[in-house]
């Protein structure tokens, strides 16, 4: 587990926004919460850079998961695409950084170093890991499951902070039963954080988001494959610069209040409220995945008893921890209550009073509009193109319309630019749209893949 010396740990902050006041028998509290962290380890952006030294920032074991299979050769570029996106990501590892590098079809092989082991990142390894790397070729189906399972085995041989996978496919999980890629990323959640993505259009967005939502990392779509090294350094910088894992959003709740939801609002929506794991009287952990220096805003949803005109009461109490298990076992103990936790010393507090001030009661808090807008307009985007692709039009333009309006409404500007090449818009600020007639591939899969992302509430 992390090792927890000022000097590589960021520090943590919570801040909460809110309108406290409830009408006469109002029960329904909400709030955002905003956790920052700052001034970890200063991390530099390339291999053998300041910040790149054994030592400086926590330990950590990558392994990049490679489609290999028959498709990746059609065309040719996509696995020349992906060899050299795999070189450049070796070549952002930091120093000291474990790491190896699975190919993936129906089977998962190891690439590089073999042996069931992990290499440890210098000039000497990292120049062998790109020599293996010219001898992969495409063959064969595609399992994502058992690239998973492997990358779980290898990452956990390592005893380090920090653990994260990199996967990229060109097509969708076709030798697997659903259920096996879903039994696999329950085996791996809490173990190890992973991007996902996407090179081409012969994938199943929902696969490859469903990939980064339950490994708590980030899903997107190159749909050039010549994008891919400079999205794989960008990726593995980001990796790099991760100083602490496995922190849990850890809710209290008073007797009689009862949790409706936790979703992670920016950068992306992502609903944590089926993810709890109970940790003692009334309070459960949100995992949250691995942090450096960044700030996320959450949306917590509290449902409380009713309570007279005049009086107040603490709604909830926010938290953060990082759980600290005995020995190997790094979830489980976490998960039965059980182990013990580092408090990262922030918390905020929620809070509700009831008043009979209409003007008090009735307003909004700026920042939970936004998000709840952002939150709807994820919602709306993914049913459209679901719609469209049904056939009903009419509910997709629907449905496409209210979210123009919404992302004009919240100034989403990347949103907005991706549905204007998806339907014609009339008038953003109605909402109303036509939708268009020819739409590439490409343009409609990344719509839907980035529909999650938000832009933060202007302070």
């Amino acid at each position: 587990m992390a090792n927890f010396a000022k000097s590589t740990v960021p520090q943590f902050s919570v801040d909460v926004y809110q309108n406290e006041h409830l009408p006469e028998g109002g029960r329904e509290v909400n709030a955002i919460v905003t956790v920052t962290a700052t001034g970890g380890g200063t991390l530099g952006s390339a291999a053998g850079a300041p910040g790149h030294a054994p030592g400086r920032g926590p330990s950590a074991a990558v392994a990049i998961m490679v489609d290999c299979s028959g498709s990746m050769d059609y065309p040719p570029t996509k696995m020349r695409g992906a060899r050299d996106a795999t070189a450049a990501a070796v070549d952002a590892l930091r120093d000291g950084t474990h790491f190896a590098v699975v190919g993936g079809t129906h089977v998962a092989k190891e690439v590089y170093p073999g042996g069931g082991r992990l290499a440890v990142a210098d000039a000497t390894t990292r120049e062998q890991a790109k020599q293996a790397l010219r001898r992969l070729s495409a063959g064969g189906g595609t399992a994502i499951g058992t690239w998973l399972r492997l990358a779980d085995r290898l990452l956990s041989s390592a005893d380090v902070a920090i653990r994260h996978g990199i996967l990229l496919t060109d097509g969708r999980n076709e030798h697997e039963a659903p259920e096996e890629l879903r039994a696999a990323l329950d085996a791996c959640a809490g173990r190890f954080t992973c991007d996902a993505r996407g090179v081409g259009t012969d994938w199943e967005v929902k696969e490859v988001t469903g990939i980064a939502s339950a490994l708590l990392g980030t899903a997107d779509i190159v749909a050039d494959p010549a994008g891919l090294a400079a999205d794989f350094t960008r990726m593995m910088e980001t990796a790099m610069g991760k100083e602490v894992a496995d922190v849990a959003l850890r809710v209290w709740t008073p007797v009689g209040a009862s949790i409706r939801f936790v979703k992670q609002v920016a950068p992306a929506v992502e609903d944590l409220t089926g993810r709890r794991t109970e940790a003692g009287p009334r309070a459960g952990d949100y995992p949250t995945g691995s942090w450096g220096d960044e700030s996320r805003d959450y949306h917590l949803c509290v449902e409380v008893p009713a309570a007279g005109l005049g009086q107040e009461m603490l709604a909830a109490r926010v938290s953060l921890v990082v759980p600290q298990p005995g020995g190997t076992a790094r979830a489980s103990e976490a998960e039965r209550g059980g182990g013990s936790v580092h408090n990262l010393g922030a918390q905020g507090l929620v809070r509700a009073v009831w008043t009979d001030d209409m003007a008090a009661s009735t307003a909004i808090s700026p920042q939970v509009a936004h998000y709840t807008g952002q939150a709807e307009l994820a919602q709306v985007i993914q049913k459209g193109l679901d719609l469209r692709k049904a056939g009903d039009f009419d509910g997709a333009t629907a449905k496409l319309g209210r979210a123009v309006q919404l992302a004009n409404a919240s100034g989403n500007a990347d949103t907005a630019k991706l549905l204007a090449k998806v339907v014609d818009v009339v008038d953003a600020a109605a909402g109303t749209v036509r939708l268009k007639t020819k739409v590439a591939e490409a343009d409609e899969m990344t719509l839907e893949t980035r529909s999650t992302k938000t832009v933060r509430v202007k302070k």
